[in-house]
């Protein structure tokens, strides 16, 4: 379909979101294992996953801002990758956000932020996915119906 001039495409929610990995055996432990993702393999070699709840926020995330929550200042360090995208994963409670920085970080993984609370209310920790993703654990009550 062409857009004519003036039209808008009406798009209503992000219908899938996933990293682009090099390391499969890492990447699998990590969203599998670690993580604890519900992905199931099929065809060969895909791992994937429709149990998932719909995302809650798409944003454009400066990375200084990122550096700025991430590390308290507006640079990213230069000893670590870049990250290309951001994806978190919604818990159940900040207690939940701090159990699975525990997990997460005895499973080897280095947490780049311990849990904490941003000033807009969000419990979040944050590490670098084996892609180089920024990926956050959070819970923030207003994404909750309940």
């Amino acid at each position: 379909m062409t857009l004519l001039y003036g039209e808008r495409m009406d798009v209503r929610f992000a219908a899938g979101f996933g990293p682009i990995v090099r390391d499969d055996a890492a990447s699998r432990t990590f969203y599998r294992d670690d993580l604890g993702l519900p992905l199931h393999e099929s065809p060969p070699g895909y791992l994937h996953t429709n149990s998932l709840g719909g995302v809650k926020a798409f944003a454009l995330w400066r990375l200084t801002d990122a550096a700025q929550s991430t590390f308290g200042t507006a640079e990213w360090p230069a000893h670590l990758p870049v990250p290309q995208a951001w994806l978190e994963f919604e818990l159940a409670s900040p207690d939940a956000v701090a159990d699975g920085e525990r997990e997460l970080r005895e499973a080897g993984h280095e947490i780049l932020v311990s849990t904490h609370v941003e000033p807009w209310g969000q419990t979040t920790a944050r590490l670098l996915s084996p892609e180089g993703m920024l990926v956050g654990l959070s819970f923030f009550q207003e994404l909750h119906d309940d």
